[in-house]
């Protein structure tokens, strides 16, 4: 069955955050991605060869299309298709504070690379993070990029937006709000708790002052070894890793 043309144009207009707001849908597109989406997420329309549907028998969808891969080709949004092309549903958005005061919580400030933010929701997937918060004005995560890059990861972390100011200031009094800056107290010396808020900032300009007002324990990184010439600063992804990790060592 051949994919329509009003089907082609609604995949490609998902490339645009104001279609996705629009339509409430997202697009994904990938033999192993889509399939962990199922798992999370309603599926409006599959597009997909008769290969991949009897490779899974039991995904549902309110419409599925059998097709070929040329007319996968057609629709994608990728410079090398697979078999499948999925339009999902967009979640509801809500944040439950008590749930992100209850564990470790990233919080996003100004992050605007699609594959950084795609590369941080795997990070946080592979941490056990199952939430993160992002600034208003953070790339959208349901950005086709952004859904290829966190390879499926999406399934399994909660990424929401709001006004950070706010939010920051309706956490109990005393909770703590970690924040990597170029100066600050050394990660790998310091006691960290297994409930925190860990805020990264903005790739050139780091965590907006608004922001950094509201952080009340100062992390910093250091490069190795001391007082050697050495790159300007660390891409924000890789600094969310280490220290990620860094949390979750002091609390193995």
């Amino acid at each position: 069955m051949p994919v329509t043309k009003n089907q082609i144009k609604l995949v490609r207009s998902l490339a645009q955050r104001k279609e996705r707001n629009a339509t409430g849908l997202f697009v994904a597109e990938g033999d192993k991605l889509v399939p962990d989406l199922f798992s999370a997420f309603s599926c409006r329309l599959l597009l997909a060869t008769s290969d991949f549907l009897q490779q899974h028998p039991g995904l549902q969808a309110d419409e599925v299309v059998e097709t070929t891969h040329a007319d996968i080709e057609r629709a994608s949004l990728l410079n090398a298709p697979q078999q499948v092309i999925a339009l999902f549903r967009l979640p509801a958005a809500d944040c439950n504070l008590d749930a992100l005061t209850s564990q470790l919580t990233l919080v996003l400030d100004r992050v605007q690379d699609p594959g950084n933010l795609g590369t941080i929701v795997r990070i946080a997937d592979w941490f056990g993070i199952r939430n993160i918060v992002c600034s208003c004005d953070t790339v959208d995560v349901f950005n086709p990029k952004t859904v290829q890059a966190t390879m499926g990861a999406l399934a399994r972390v909660r990424v929401t937006y709001t006004d950070l100011v706010p939010f920051l200031k309706s956490l109990p009094d005393g909770f703590p709000v970690y924040g990597t800056f170029l100066e600050g107290d050394n990660i790998y010396q310091l006691d960290l708790p297994q409930k925190a808020i860990i805020v990264m900032g903005n790739e050139g300009n780091g965590i907006s002052e608004e922001v950094e007002r509201l952080v009340n324990s100062k992390l910093f990184i250091p490069s190795f070894p001391p007082n050697e010439p050495t790159s300007e600063s660390l891409n924000v992804a890789v600094a969310t890793a280490i220290t990620c990790a860094e949390f979750r060592r002091r609390n193995f």
